[in-house]
């Protein structure tokens, strides 16, 4: 699926400083490339706060704000509170196995490099009240049964499990998508043991689309939601 226009701006022009925000209501970003052409997801009706701002390393990172959360862009600084979360045994008991160092650091590596392929990838999920990292949420593109579709991913710290963290993230991650990109579907897909995972996906309007074998999983199950049912709901 080719990205946007605006996407293939922003991936040329990282380092430029410049603030988007995005309050409740009919909004306008930035103007568009010199010559380019509008997006056709550019003006849209959103419920969340996006900014997109300057690090320390004159990069900008985005953040999408929902009522307790905040998604942003990894960091290293992450290291050890996401080492903290894929090293538990529990919590990555639907994984082949729990996560070592090296795996975590290509973790956050394979993310940062995702941002800049494809304008998004796995967010940390960070509580607004306090600032503490309690997982990640995003959108990744995945093998799911043998196609690459763009999937919302979650993992949230078992401290935080059944509070509706990992549904508030992913819907914040669904919305991101279908206002700023041009995918008609999104995706989430899982062993066919992780409950806790396909129920986040029921919560974000998602619908059982199939059932199949797979050599990670053994089974696997693939949720999704279409554009068309994503504006419906939010018409209702």
């Amino acid at each position: 699926m080719a990205r946007e226009p605006y996407f293939e701006q922003r991936q040329k022009d990282r380092t430029k400083p410049r603030e988007i925000k995005h309050e409740k209501g009919w909004s306008r970003g930035p103007d568009p490339p010199i010559g380019g052409d509008l997006p056709r997801h550019y003006y849209f009706q959103s419920i969340y706060k996006i900014e997109e701002q300057q690090s320390s390393e004159v990069k900008r990172s985005m953040i999408i704000e929902t009522e307790r959360l905040i998604l942003r862009e990894y960091t290293w600084e992450d290291f050890d509170s996401l080492y903290e979360i894929v090293s538990d045994a529990e919590t990555m008991q639907h994984y082949p196995k729990p996560f070592d160092e090296e795996r975590t650091k290509s973790w956050i590596e394979w993310n940062l490099q995702n941002y800049e392929k494809y304008g998004f990838g796995l967010w940390a999920v960070v509580l607004k009240e306090t600032g503490e990292f309690i997982g990640d949420c995003g959108i990744t593109i995945q093998d799911i049964d043998g196609e690459n579709l763009p999937e919302i991913g979650y993992h949230i710290h078992k401290r935080y499990w059944r509070r509706g963290f990992g549904s508030e993230a992913a819907k914040a991650a669904r919305d991101w998508a279908f206002n700023n990109t041009e995918y008609n579907c999104l995706y989430s897909y899982m062993k066919y043991t992780n409950i806790g995972s396909y129920s986040t996906a029921v919560a974000n309007g998602m619908k059982k689309v199939k059932e199949y074998p797979d050599e990670k999983n053994g089974i696997s199950y693939a949720y999704a939601i279409t554009r068309k049912e994503w504006e419906e709901n939010h018409k209702s």
